[in-house]
């Protein structure tokens, strides 16, 4: 049984990313909702399915000792009255690395509401492509097609 009860999407929200800063497991377990349907996907990394293979991962992630700071950009949200769905960027800065360039990872987090209020279902992160640069292309005026 969950003790906290998420008022809304964005409760959840903020309460993920302060337990992944905090290294907190237990915080961390509380956003999730307790299906067996959740999915977790970490760059570069597996599918993770099931309440209990996205906590062993999350625990193996918190004993590693990195400690991450995050600063969230660029969110977009489509919410409705059971579902929320969050795109966003993470700005990911090691704890003690000397001049830290933050590292940019695309994320989709959804949440769904229950009786126990908002859950999250599915984190999704995924390495930022390097924005690219045209430097054969001359600058033009965007054209318009109506």
């Amino acid at each position: 049984m969950k003790k906290t009860t998420f008022l809304t999407p964005q409760d959840a929200e903020a309460a993920f990313y302060d337990a992944l800063q905090r290294a907190d497991l237990e915080a961390m377990m509380e956003v999730w909702s307790a299906d067996e349907e959740v999915s977790c996907i970490h760059p570069g990394g597996a599918r993770l399915t099931g309440y209990e293979q996205v906590r062993e991962n999350w625990a193996q992630i918190f004993k590693s000792g990195q400690r991450l700071q995050v600063h969230l950009s660029d969110q977009v949200i489509v919410s409705g009255m059971m579902s929320s769905v969050h795109s966003l960027h993470e700005n990911i800065v090691l704890r003690g690395e000397p001049g830290g360039t933050p590292r940019v990872v695309v994320t989709t987090n959804v949440y769904m509401r229950s009786a126990s209020g908002w859950r999250m279902v599915l984190h999704h992160a995924s390495h930022a492509p390097a924005p690219v640069v045209r430097r054969d292309a001359p600058l033009e005026a965007p054209k318009v097609l109506h």
